[in-house]
């Protein structure tokens, strides 16, 4: 059985002080804590996280290979946001690989996944009807993070967890509609119903139009 540590209160991946410091260096820039074109000065950074410069070169290395920062010769590394239209076009390219993404999964998925999807879907129904808002945005996460990894395709997998982090962080001051939390939960209802049925046309379709409304609640 996959362990379900999303679902947890101080739920908080394992990751190493490199990863955990290009996060929130690529944070700050999505969300314009950095704004676009400002210098990112390595020596502010090697206090900030408490590291010596070559790590923060690589982490900077790390972030520019990811599209959110460019180096300048003789001039140093600067920050590169992203644009409303960027953010949008990133979404129609998510929705685009979700789809294909739920068609291998409900081929492909195993029986430990398959009970892990099974039981996060359990825990979205309870969390919604305790209108738990912040539970069930991780539980959302945690439910798409399986499907992701059901497909059995490791580039799909990054690509859409990579898309995923983007939005997340590009739309955080997105405010929900009082009816959020029963929607949505149906949307995941029918996708979930076609992983139960073994049906990868249902789920496509449960998808398009989950991805479609989820569109339309950003604007």
């Amino acid at each position: 059985m996959l362990k379900l540590d999303f679902l947890s209160n101080d739920y908080k991946e394992k990751k190493t002080p490199a990863q955990l410091a290009q996060e929130t260096i690529e944070v700050d820039i999505i969300t314009g804590r950095i704004p676009s074109g400002k210098r990112i000065n390595e020596q502010d950074l090697c206090r900030r996280f408490s590291m010596s410069r070559t790590p923060v070169r690589e982490i900077l290395r790390r972030v520019e290979a990811n599209g959110l920062a460019e180096f300048i010769p003789n001039r140093g590394v600067f920050a590169k946001g992203l644009t409303q239209s960027d953010v949008d076009d990133l979404f129609y390219l998510k929705s685009i690989l979700e789809v294909q993404c739920t068609r291998w999964a409900i081929e492909r998925i195993e029986d430990d996944q398959m009970d892990a999807l099974s039981e996060t879907f359990d825990f979205m129904q309870f969390y919604t009807m305790s209108n738990d808002l912040g539970k069930i945005l991780r539980i959302n996460e945690g439910f798409d993070s399986i499907i992701y990894n059901s497909a059995h395709s490791g580039e799909l997998e990054k690509r859409l967890l990579r898309y995923n982090f983007i939005i997340k962080h590009a739309n955080a001051d997105i405010k929900y509609p009082l009816n959020y939390l029963p929607t949505v939960l149906e949307e995941h209802r029918a996708i979930f119903d076609a992983f139960t049925s073994r049906d990868p046309d249902a789920g496509a379709e449960a998808v398009e139009i989950h991805m479609y409304k989820s569109m339309m609640r950003r604007k």
